[in-house]
This record gives C-alpha cells, sequence and structure tokens, in this order.
C-alpha cells in the first residue's frame, strides 16, 4: 500500500490523483517523486524519457519504489507516433497500414506484441489507439494513425487493438473521442471545428468508439475540438453534453476519461491549462493530461491548486473531483491486479510481416516497363514536409537507411520548396532517383517536385509513406501507408529485390 506524506488532506490528494504530468530527462526528478508520495497517481512519458527498453524499465521502477500502483502512461501508437523507439523509428506498422492489409487477427497480433514489449519496460497505460475515422484526407494531424476512412473498419481494427493491447496488461487509452478525423485544424496550433451533422457524427465518428467500448477499453481519451451539432459552445473536453450525456450517458462508457494534452492550444489558448483542466473535470473527465510541452513541478502545483480552489469556491462539486479520483484509483488496481497478462510472444517479426502485407505497389505506371530491382546504389530524394507535433521532428523515417543496407553506397538528401525537383536532380548525377513522399495530395511543392523529376528521369521511383491519395506514377509506386522503420524496410525489399 502506498503511504501519502503526513499532512496531505484528501481534497489535495484528489487533486493530485487526477493529474497526468510529464517531465524531463531519463530519471524521475525528485519533485516528481514527492509529488507521488502526497498522492499523484499519474506520470506520462515521451521521447525524452527513453534512451532504451532497459533504462526505462529502471525509470518505471524508480516511480514504482514510491508509489506501487502508479499509472504509467505513454503516446505509443506504433507505426509514426513512437515514443520506445523515437530516435530509431517503430518496429510496427501504424494504423493506416493495419487497415489497409484488414486483418483482424495481424492487427490485434501487433497490438498484443507492442503490449508486451510497453509491460515489460513496465508501461500499464497507453494512449493509443486512434479510433478516428479519418474522412477529410486533408486532416493535417491524424492521417495514417487512422485505420482509415470506413467508420466499419476502423472500428473492427479499434476492437482487435483494444484486445490485443490489454491481452498484455497495459491498457488502452481509446482516442479522440468523439472524433478528430474530419478536421483540417491541427488541434495542437488552435481549436479545430466539424460541422456534420449529428446524424452523421453518430453513423461515422461514434461507430468506431462504441466497438471499443464494447470490447471494453478501460480508458478513453477526448478530442479538442468543437462539434457544434453535439455542443456549439464548448470543445469536447470542457463539454458535459459530449462526455457526461453522450458518452456516460447514451453509450454507456464507464472506464476511465483522459483529456487530450491540455497545453495544446486549442485548450491553452482559449481557456488556459488551470481553467480548462477544472472546467474539463466539472465536464466529466477524469484525468488532465498534461506535460507534452509543460513538464514541471510549478505546472503540477498550479493545477493541484487551480482544481482545490475552483471546489471551494463550488465551481467544481468536491463530489466530482472524488468520482474522477476513485476512476483513476481503479484503472491503476486493473493495472496491478485485475489485468490478465498473456504469456509468451508473436515475435520479433510481426511488425515487419505486417508492413510487407501492407504495401501497395504498381509496376511500371508511367509505361516504362516492368520495373527490373536495383543492383546498383540509387540516391533516394526525400521530399520532407513539416512533421506534425504528434509525430514529432526526432524520429527518422524514409527509406534510404533500410536501402543503404541492401545496397551499400546508397546517398540520400532532404528536400522543400518550390525548388525541391530541381536541387534533387543536381544532386543526383547519373544515379537512379527514388523519390520519397509523405502525403503528396497535401502539399503543392511536393507534387511539383516529382513532375520535375519524372520529366527528366522517367525511370525514378516513388515511395509514398503517407496517405497514397494521388494516383501512382514512377517506374515503380510504393505505398507503404505509414513512416515507420519497418514500412521503409519493406519498401527497400521491394526496390532492392530482395
Amino acid at each position: 500500500m502506498t503511504t501519502f506524506a503526513s499532512g496531505t488532506d484528501t481534497l489535495t490528494r484528489d487533486a493530485l490523483t487526477v493529474l497526468q504530468p510529464g517531465f524531463p530527462g531519463t530519471t524521475a526528478p525528485d519533485w516528481l517523486l514527492r509529488r507521488l508520495g502526497e498522492g499523484l497517481a499519474s506520470v506520462g512519458l515521451f521521447g525524452r524519457n527513453i534512451a532504451s527498453p532497459e533504462q526505462l524499465a529502471s525509470l518505471t521502477a524508480q516511480l514504482r519504489a514510491e508509489r506501487e500502483d502508479v499509472l504509467v502512461a505513454i503516446d505509443e501508437e506504433g507505426g509514426d507516433v513512437t515514443r520506445l523507439e523515437v530516435r530509431t523509428g517503430s518496429s510496427f506498422p501504424g494504423n493506416n497500414a493495419l487497415g489497409a492489409v484488414d486483418d483482424v487477427a495481424l492487427t490485434r497480433e501487433v497490438a498484443a506484441e507492442l503490449g508486451r514489449r510497453l509491460a515489460a519496460c513496465g508501461v500499464n497505460l497507453n494512449w493509443a489507439p486512434s479510433a478516428d475515422v479519418n474522412s477529410n484526407p486533408s486532416n493535417p494531424v491524424i492521417g495514417v494513425r487512422s485505420f482509415g476512412a470506413d467508420p466499419d473498419l476502423v472500428a473492427r481494427h479499434t476492437a482487435a487493438y483494444v484486445t490485443g493491447l490489454q491481452s498484455a496488461g497495459v491498457a488502452a487509452c481509446t482516442k479522440h473521442f468523439p472524433g478528430h478525423g474530419d478536421t483540417a485544424v491541427d488541434s495542437h496550433h488552435a481549436l479545430p471545428r466539424i460541422d456534420a451533422r449529428a446524424a452523421v457524427l453518430a453513423a461515422r465518428e461514434l461507430t468506431p468508439f462504441r466497438a471499443a467500448i464494447d470490447t471494453g477499453t478501460r480508458a478513453l481519451m477526448t478530442a479538442h475540438i468543437l462539434v457544434p451539432a453535439l455542443d456549439p459552445d464548448h470543445p469536447a473536453t470542457l463539454s458535459r453534453r459530449i462526455l457526461t450525456d453522450l458518452l456516460r450517458g447514451e453509450l454507456g462508457y464507464d472506464g476511465l476519461i483522459v483529456t487530450d494534452g491540455m497545453e495544446m492550444q486549442a485548450i491553452a489558448g482559449t481557456y488556459g491549462i488551470e481553467r480548462g483542466s477544472v472546467l474539463a473535470l466539472a465536464a466529466g473527465a477524469d484525468a488532465i493530461c498534461v506535460g507534452g510541452g509543460l513538464a514541471d513541478d510549478e505546472t503540477v502545483r498550479r493545477l493541484r491548486d487551480a482544481l482545490v480552489s475552483a471546489v471551494h469556491s463550488g465551481e467544481l462539486p468536491e463530489s466530482r473531483l472524488a468520482d474522477a479520483a476513485e476512476r483513476v484509483r481503479a484503472l491503476a488496481r486493473w493495472t496491478t491486479a485485475d489485468a490478465a497478462v498473456v504469456e509468451g510472444t508473436a515475435g520479433d517479426d510481426v511488425g515487419l510481416r505486417a508492413a510487407r502485407r501492407a504495401l501497395g505497389v504498381t509496376d511500371g505506371s508511367t509505361g516504362a516497363g516492368t520495373f527490373t530491382p536495383l543492383t546498383e546504389a540509387p540516391y533516394v530524394a526525400a521530399l520532407t514536409p513539416v512533421a506534425n507535433i504528434a509525430v514529432g521532428d526526432e524520429t527518422p523515417w524514409g527509406v534510404a537507411a533500410e536501402l543503404a543496407r541492401l545496397l551499400p553506397g546508397t546517398e540520400t538528401g532532404s528536400y522543400a520548396g518550390d525548388d525541391a525537383g530541381t536541387a534533387a536532380l543536381a544532386a543526383a548525377g547519373p544515379r537512379r532517383i527514388v523519390a520519397v513522399v509523405r502525403d503528396e495530395h497535401r502539399h503543392p511543392w511536393m507534387a511539383a517536385a516529382l513532375d520535375t523529376l519524372l520529366a527528366a528521369r522517367p525511370d525514378t521511383i516513388i515511395v509514398e509513406m503517407g496517405l497514397p491519395q494521388s494516383t501512382p506514377r514512377g517506374a515503380l509506386h510504393i505505398a507503404t501507408h505509414g513512416a515507420a522503420r519497418v514500412c521503409g524496410r519493406a519498401a527497400a525489399e521491394v526496390i532492392a529485390g530482395r
């Protein structure tokens, strides 16, 4: 049992219990350990906290030495969004690749293996999977993080993912309720708005969340989006209509409700994190996620004091705070006592097997004839867009590293902007060009660069590592449905005939 620091009253402990803060560094700072002793029940991990599986296991052991039932959460979707392998790229393809294969047994197997690796490192809550239906192909923040654009496909793979992950004793946190797929704005930067009718939302956005709830997802994460058909005044994270009336009432969900990061500008830039946290809890959220960009004791203190003050003023009922804190503790009990952990492993190759099956390969689409695998080192021109914050720009992507293993001497350059194609041609010289893109359909400069490359070099090979929305072209066109390391490896194998 955890022994709380003397002098910490119930109200203050509950206010700490509902927070999920991050922190800097690869070891726990003293302030975090002290807060765990005072009642903090959860921490959030990001790429900055992880150097290796061994180091992560040591870190989580350090946390549990202070509080044995601490919830250790992570944003590990696999695919483009990875924290375990932030410096190398993921060993697992992301949701869009799994949706492209459309084998629910494979999705379950991938999620179970990912869960086993998290559990082995001491992580017991994963802010995944994304159940968003990517109905807007121009969505700047979801894209390949979604299983697809069909609600039923997304629903069955969401259910399979939740089942697989939780079979390893890691709680799934299905996100982003009520659905972030039809947005054209990144909520890291501003407040998105979805203007679909209620009937469309029920049939499209809510279908995967119903499946997750029916499957028994232990947590759900809210979206910082305004959905006027559900609540014209408040974003979902702060909406009682959405979190209490819809999610708890109509959908019958009784698990933990976690907010998306409160430091994101959709909330921080409109309400502020203290005010936003109070409103979120009053609306029905149970855990306040904060720490992607704010990770210090001062933030924790300010949020704790804001919640306590809101109770004293009557704005936040004490019973609502107590209920939220109890739901956090209930999930902690599941992770320590009730979770049925499946022994065994799917093997180190399950991610690569899935990535290979997800490839979409179009041979000789420009009329250049049947593609012949390369035997000499090519030049890889990476047409590189700005990564969204959820993905981060520290995780490597592309095919160059994998091609270099198969074809030593492979060189690469990164290009962006109006002169990208011309610059890539000059750098490539006589070498065969492999052009790697990410969401060509969203970036006119990228499409123009491919036009330039193909006009001069019709034998250019194109690898699309985002959503494959554009018409396939090039001597060989490969759609990987994601930019994970294993997706790059699978594409490189095709290019090199391996």
